[in-house]
């Protein structure tokens, strides 16, 4: 009951988004299965790392669930509580981009408009040349901007711009010599104002030609600076005038005042440096668009639930309904892929004007149907919208290991999926008596894919001849790729690739000095097709040369094994996740209702029926045949 207690206390903290009476279930949730979710938030919080998280599910604009856990500092036992305040990192990229599109709805900014119309720092800028064969590029030489970046490319990242090398910014945006000349010349300095940031960018090069390329980049921070020039304030109080006072998220922005900072959460075994925009603790002069704004979990609901609204919220209209449908519609053409973030429009994720979107019903690193968005921020929170369930899902915690935390991600984006009820069926008087040898038929183990709900299917995935190599969790530096944890039973873990390992080259072409979007076009490449990599090991004199096969995208995250035990068919989860009444460690009997159809005879009555081939032989299952259902293949 903890958890239904905070669902209560929490919903003041959400002003506007009212309380399910106190009832998870009128919303479409099962109890049973969303204290799962609790229980799997406060297993990592015992681990330590990190020390608490806050998680809230909204629907139809209340509130389902709102849960604290853990410490919001591990080191002097301040417990976490739902209005504690995060640094967002990236998620300031989505509120930039309404910041954005306010004023492209007032009529003063236009979207195919040239930067440099606003911002005549930006002006006639040269692109750094590339080799026509290998699409690397150096220093050396420039050349024209074929067209002018424009605020459009901003909010798509297509303008060519790129972020800072591992001295200056983030690790994952690369260490080509065009990021360290930005680290030097454009550096982020909280001493600083955005409009220095303008005037160094004006001095560089972009990577790519505007329009051509996705590349995570620093173009959030220029909008900012787009905002001071045509609105006449300061980023800050543009924000504070036009978005956090009308929606009412009073504990958002860029610093925590005096009288709140017993509220902030602290960065387990980091502190921000203390001229970097991570420190706010003081009052800022560089307002980064990109990533510094602080806030809470209930504040972003808010934010959510006016984009869900198309706009508006509690009388505020922020947006017009079809500038929030602009936004969140993808805008990258199929071929364009998203560097370094395991996604790309061919892979069931596009990107909008500021937002992931997913643009497949079978596969997708977004959450639920067709058209919903999220993000994440890099010290370690997420959110997700879906329109379709009109479901709102936020998740905070602080870690300075970004590289890691899709661990977590991916259990918000499952468990409160996991959570929703099915329709209840009535359930007949069984009449078919099945004996053990019969039963037999059914035992085996049987895969689901990643859908822990048919209404976020995850199933597997092979586009265009892409394959998989299980080389996510790297991170760019000047002699090559550092892997700092292969995917576990990915092709490269499974060829001998470790953890620390330092690759050099990619099918013998070296890879020194270049950045992630660069080497993520080395390693991308058909199914089936081998490659070779030759990687420095830490104990180990010799380089090693390890070649495998790329793979079709996998999904074996939910399976159920089939068993005979005492006269009766169990059904257990062994996958990575718990499904519906099926928990992992936990074998559940299942009730004969007919020939190849069972039910569960209490939690939410899962019904599980097998499906046979031409043969006769059972060859699948389905759960809760119907709207809701969920199909899996029996294993081999």
């Amino acid at each position: 009951m903890a958890a239904l207690t905070l669902c209560l206390a929490g919903a003041a903290l959400a002003d506007g988004l009212q309380t399910a009476a106190g009832d998870p279930e009128s919303l479409g949730f099962s109890a049973r299965r969303l204290a799962r979710m609790t229980s799997w938030f406060e297993e990592q919080t015992r681990r330590g790392d990190p020390s608490g998280f806050v998680v809230a599910i909204a629907r139809d604009g209340k509130l389902a669930y709102l849960q604290p856990t853990g410490f919001a500092d591990q080191d002097k036992k301040i417990p976490m509580r739902p209005d504690s305040i995060f640094r967002i990192g990236s998620m300031t990229k989505q509120i930039t981009s309404v910041a954005t599109m306010i004023l492209v709805d007032d009529g003063k900014l236009e979207l195919d408009a040239p930067v440099a119309q606003y911002l005549p720092e930006l002006r006639d800028m040269q692109v750094v040349k590339k080799d026509p064969a290998t699409g690397d590029a150096t220093l050396i030489e420039l050349e024209p901007a074929r067209r002018a970046m424009t605020i459009r490319d901003l909010l798509r990242n297509t303008s060519g711009l790129v972020y800072a090398s591992p001295d200056y910014a983030d690790p994952g945006f690369g260490n080509a010599a065009i990021h360290a000349l930005y680290g030097v010349r454009a550096p982020f300095r909280r001493d600083k104002t955005i409009a220095s940031l303008i005037t160094g960018l004006g001095t560089l090069p972009l990577l790519h030609q505007p329009g051509e390329v996705w590349e995570y980049s620093v173009g959030y921070d220029v909008l900012g600076r787009v905002i001071e020039v045509v609105s006449g304030q300061t980023f800050d109080q543009f924000l504070q005038s036009r978005l956090f006072a009308p929606l009412r998220m009073i504990d958002t922005g860029f610093h925590v005042p005096e009288d709140k900072l017993a509220r902030l959460v602290a960065v387990p075994g980091a502190q921000p440096a203390p001229l970097t925009v991570g420190d706010v603790a003081k009052p800022q002069t560089f307002f980064s668009g990109g990533g510094g704004i602080v806030s809470t979990v209930p504040d972003f609901l808010r934010f959510c639930q006016m984009l869900l609204n198309d706009g508006e919220l509690d009388g505020a209209r922020i947006l017009k309904p079809e500038t929030v449908r602009l936004m969140t519609t993808n805008s990258l053409p199929s071929e364009m892929h998203m560097a370094g973030h395991e996604a790309g429009p061919a892979f069931g994720t596009g990107w909008g004007l500021g937002f992931a979107v997913r643009t497949n019903p079978d596969f997708s690193w977004i959450p639920g149907a067709v058209g919903s968005y999220n993000w994440q921020g890099s010290w370690g929170t997420f959110f997700s919208v879906d329109p379709a369930e009109k479901l709102i899902l936020v998740m905070m915690m602080q870690r300075p290991e970004h590289r890691a935390n899709g661990f977590y991600f991916n259990a918000i984006r499952r468990l409160p999926y996991a959570a929703l009820k099915v329709p209840e069926v009535s359930t007949p008087a069984a009449s078919t008596q099945l004996n053990p040898r019969e039963l037999t038929e059914f035992a085996g183990r049987y895969d689901f894919g990643g859908s822990v709900s048919s209404l976020d299917r995850q199933t597997a995935l092979l586009v265009d001849g892409n394959g998989w190599t299980g080389l996510e969790s790297v991170v760019a530096e000047t002699d090559g790729l550092r892997v700092l944890k292969p995917t576990n039973g990915g092709p490269a873990a499974r060829a001998g690739v470790m953890a620390q390992d330092l690759i050099t080259a990619i099918d013998d072409r070296s890879i020194k000095g270049l950045g992630l979007e660069a080497i993520f076009r080395r390693i991308s490449g058909p199914f089936n097709a081998p490659i070779k990599l030759r990687i420095i090991r830490y104990d180990q004199v010799d380089p090693l040369v390890i070649t495998f096969a790329r793979e079709a995208v996998p999904s074996h995250s939910v399976e159920l094994q089939v068993r005979v035990a005492d006269g009766k068919l169990v059904v257990e989860a062994t996958g990575a996740w718990s499904i519906l009444d099926f928990d992992k460690g936990q074998p559940t009997p299942v009730a004969v209702r007919s020939k190849d159809e069972f039910q569960v005879e209490s939690g939410d009555h899962t019904r599980i029926a097998f499906v046979r081939d031409a043969a006769g032989k059972v060859s699948g299952a389905v759960l809760n045949p119907g709207p809701w259902e969920q199909r899996g293949a029996l294993g081999q």
